[in-house]
């Protein structure tokens, strides 16, 4: 319960963080033109089944990078060292930790803001190919001092590659809903809490 309740606390607080800058931005430059959730892409997602077909195909490649990186890391810390070896009792602050912690917060500021905003300056393939560098930056390079260089290069390779992917989805598939990188992000993470809990890895 305490684990639950600590996810549940970071968590919103994450959120609120990576919110904070979109929100400005939000208010000097658009809260006249569009409200911003829809703003920031949180609207239902468009292309029915084609969009749904994407999400599984890309989450199956997610998965698969995941548990490159996770056999990888064996014996490092990492965001879900918290729930090494807790088996079920992990499940519910798994849950909160993949969906809203990680994955929420991340899209928000990736898909959501940084994609968007840039899109509009840059054009889409620009404006994907730096929010995806970001990204895989962001989870590889922490990993340098402590893996290979090989290793952290993959680890960048690999997550740049899907985020590429998720913001492909969300902008041409989607028309701008962040909900298909949301699940697809969603969906690796509890996929790597779940591998923590059950020593899977």
């Amino acid at each position: 319960m305490e684990l639950l309740v600590k996810k549940i606390v970071s968590s919103m607080v994450q959120v609120i963080l990576f919110t904070v800058i979109p929100f400005v931005w939000w208010l000097c430059t658009a809260r006249k033109k569009q409200k911003f959730a829809e703003w920031l892409g949180i609207k239902k997602m468009a292309g029915g089944r084609k969009t749904f077909v994407s999400i599984i195909i890309t989450s199956v490649a997610f998965l698969l990078c995941g548990a490159f990186t996770l056999l990888t890391l064996q014996g490092v810390e990492t965001a879900t060292s918290d729930f090494t070896g807790l088996g079920a009792v992990a499940i519910p602050a798994v849950l909160v930790y993949a969906v809203f912690n990680t994955a929420l917060s991340e899209e928000i500021l990736f898909r959501g803001f940084l994609l968007k905003r840039m899109q509009n300056k840059f054009g889409f393939t620009v404006a994907n190919s730096i929010q995806a560098i970001l990204f895989g930056l962001l989870h590889g390079v922490m990993f340098i001092s402590i893996v290979d260089m090989v290793k952290a290069v993959l680890i960048i390779v690999f997550t740049t590659a899907i985020a590429w992917g998720m913001g492909y989805i969300n902008e041409k598939k989607a028309e701008g809903s962040i909900f298909p990188s949301w699940t697809i992000h969603a969906i690796s993470n509890i996929f790597s809490g779940l591998c923590a809990a059950f020593h899977i890895f």
